[in-house]
């Protein structure tokens, strides 16, 4: 009854039972598998926001809010924040620069914690947007740690991945070159009101200009100052211009691979404890030809 319940009240925006939908599934309550099974997407465009520290990812993020919310839009954002050292959870640090939008009843926010993914993003992040997405929101918006080369994730589950970098960020330009490259949708020039913005748009166009010569989406560039809330009109523009390309994100599949082997693998192991394999091992490692890769072919294969 309990997730039942859940799965219309999520439906419905109710952001108690969202929260606690996410919360659920995180922890791999009892039923949560067959409460993701239930779940509807709705197809709710996905923004990936990412780029390095101190771009100006959540001053971003806060002025694209300010402009969805004026067109009576309902937005669900991810914060996804570095982990507490000591307690594993989310430093929250996001939650600040978003504070204004914390009651508002069209803007739903959660803040996670990466726990080490590699990916950049957080170990549920597919099944909290599947979540979000039965929710129907108008946009779903991820914010991420920043950006790498195995930050890949976002790249996969986002419709439209939008790199923020600042004037100053040349260097890491050239050090990250690669990763942005591969995963950028729009790319923005942030502060752009500082000594050498155009120069360095110059310079990024020039980057791109082999990369994407034979492609069908030209990837803009976006000059902002999200501060002042200039340039975000323009970046709203490229974001439903991409969205209205239809364009096949070849890395989702990649993605939903490694989660399905992933999932998998869980359940195949759910059966197996630890003690248990013990007292097998125990069984048999004293024994003179004892082997422990012919052991483990009775969990593997299924066969002695």
């Amino acid at each position: 009854m309990l997730w039942d319940n859940l799965l219309i009240d999520v439906a419905n925006k109710n952001f108690l039972a969202i929260a606690r939908a996410i919360s659920l599934v995180e922890n791999e309550v009892e039923g949560s598998s067959l409460f993701l099974q239930q779940l509807h997407s709705n197809h709710t465009p996905i923004l990936g926001i990412t780029g390095p520290p101190g771009a100006g990812k959540s001053t971003l993020v806060d002025a694209l809010v300010a402009n969805l919310i004026t067109q009576n839009k309902t937005i669900a954002i991810l914060c996804i924040d570095p982990s507490s050292p000591f307690n594993k959870g989310a430093l929250l640090g996001d939650r600040i620069r978003l504070s204004s939008w914390y009651n508002s009843p069209n803007i739903y926010i959660r803040s996670l914690a990466t726990r080490g993914s590699l990916g950049g993003l957080h170990y549920k992040i597919i099944e909290i947007t599947d979540i979000l997405q039965h929710a129907a929101f108008d946009y779903i918006i991820i914010e991420t740690v920043g950006v790498g080369q195995s930050e890949i994730e976002i790249a996969g589950l986002a419709n439209t991945t939008i790199v923020t970098l600042v004037p100053e960020a040349g260097d890491e330009v050239q050090t990250m070159k690669a990763g942005l490259m591969e995963i950028a949708d729009i790319f923005v020039v942030n502060k752009a009101d500082r000594p050498e913005a155009d120069i360095f748009v110059h310079n990024l166009k020039q980057m791109l200009a082999p990369v994407y010569k034979n492609t069908a989406w030209n990837v803009p560039i976006v000059k902002t100052i999200a501060s002042h809330k200039i340039g975000i009109t323009e970046l709203l523009e490229s974001i439903t211009l991409h969205q209205l390309q239809n364009i096949t994100n070849t890395r989702k599949l990649d993605l939903l691979t490694l989660k399905a082997y992933q999932l998998i693998q869980q359940q195949l192991m759910a059966t197996l404890q630890q003690h248990d394999l013990k007292n097998a091992l125990a069984n048999e490692y004293l024994l003179a030809d004892f082997n422990i890769y012919t052991f483990i072919k009775k969990y593997t294969y299924g066969t002695n």
